[in-house]
């Protein structure tokens, strides 16, 4: 058996290497993405594992059966990239990684929420221009919020567990209420969870249902003193709707870790080159909005997990059986 492993990063190198050593199984990587000029270079390998932020190309699929490929395993929790109805015409199985770690993209969830509070965003700027005063920028103590999670999975249960665990009153929305959330989370429509939260916590897939799933009618409904953080997918908020509601005052700031058009900018150095999107450039002009480069799944347990868990995907999957993370 061979697997082909591409875009991988540096810091992936160690716990690919891990895993083939444990499992006997030769990994090859390399740092390119699955597109129609490279599936000529797959017919040597028997799976491949793909984590890219660009779409896969319609005559990839059929390019992918005649090669002999089964499988497109991505080790992501999102798998918007992949044409699943043109993975399944031609025999492909697709499966993802949905839970690498929890924590990793909560506890990023609780950082910018932290930041947000405390107005360190705005500390930042001022101490950097030799500016110290504190005024108009009282905090408030997190166990005195209404935190709402909208996407109460996995990741947004996880999250819901750490605020709970700091004070904070939960309140949440989800299709699917989880018993062994409600003993601390109170859920409620949407619509009541923008207007009662101080905090509204996102942790939606993207599907065409998620698509700016934040839009203007959906902030007009926050209080002008709530904050929105971002830990999902860039188009799940609608961003001229957000940053409008920024510049207008109504709700009082954001945490983005994701945004739309972000494969654009995001993990490139762009020093002293312009910035590709007047989103993103409106967006760093505010002093009350904090941006990271889609890295909450960036820790060291969530980086070996997408590695363990798609190559064990990989395996079950050329061996004739079923894995738990199959989305087709």
């Amino acid at each position: 058996m061979k697997i082909l492993m591409m875009s991988v990063r540096d810091d992936e190198e160690a716990a690919i290497k891990s895993w083939s050593e444990r499992n006997n199984i030769k990994v090859d990587t390399v740092d390119w993405e699955l597109h129609p000029d490279r599936v000529s270079e797959l017919g040597v390998y028997d799976g491949i594992v793909i984590q890219q932020r660009s779409k896969v190309e319609g005559e990839v699929y059929p390019a992918l059966k005649a090669a002999g490929i089964k499988q497109i395993t991505t080790r992501t929790a999102g798998f918007d990239v992949i044409d699943l109805e043109a993975a399944r015409e031609n025999g492909l199985t697709v499966t993802n990684v949905p839970a690498y770690s929890p924590r990793s993209v909560a506890e990023l969830a609780l950082a910018h929420t932290m930041r947000l509070i405390r107005k360190l965003e705005i500390f930042d700027e001022r101490a950097a221009k030799q500016d110290f005063r504190w005024a108009g920028l009282q905090a408030a103590e997190i166990h005195s919020l209404t935190v709402g999670i909208i996407g109460a999975g996995r990741i947004g249960g996880t999250t819901a567990k750490i605020f709970d665990a700091l004070g904070a009153k939960v309140v949440a929305h989800d299709l699917v209420e989880r018993e062994e959330l409600k003993s601390f989370v109170t859920y409620m429509s949407k619509e009541e969870v923008l207007q009662k939260a101080d905090v509204i916590c996102l942790h939606v897939d993207l599907n065409p249902s998620t698509i700016n799933l934040i839009g203007r009618d959906e902030l007009a409904l926050m209080k002008p003193t709530a904050y929105l953080v971002n830990e999902c997918r860039g188009p799940v908020v609608d961003t001229d709707a957000l940053i409008e509601a920024l510049e207008q005052k109504k709700i009082a700031g954001a945490a983005l870790d994701t945004l739309t058009g972000e494969e654009n900018f995001f993990n490139f150095n762009l020093q002293n080159k312009e910035l590709p999107s007047q989103q993103l450039i409106r967006l760093r002009e505010m002093e009350n909005v904090i941006l990271t480069p889609h890295v909450g799944f960036f820790t060291n347990i969530a980086v070996q997990n997408m590695v363990d868990i798609s190559l064990d995907d990989v395996v079950a999957i050329l061996n004739g059986e079923k894995s738990e993370h199959q989305v087709s």
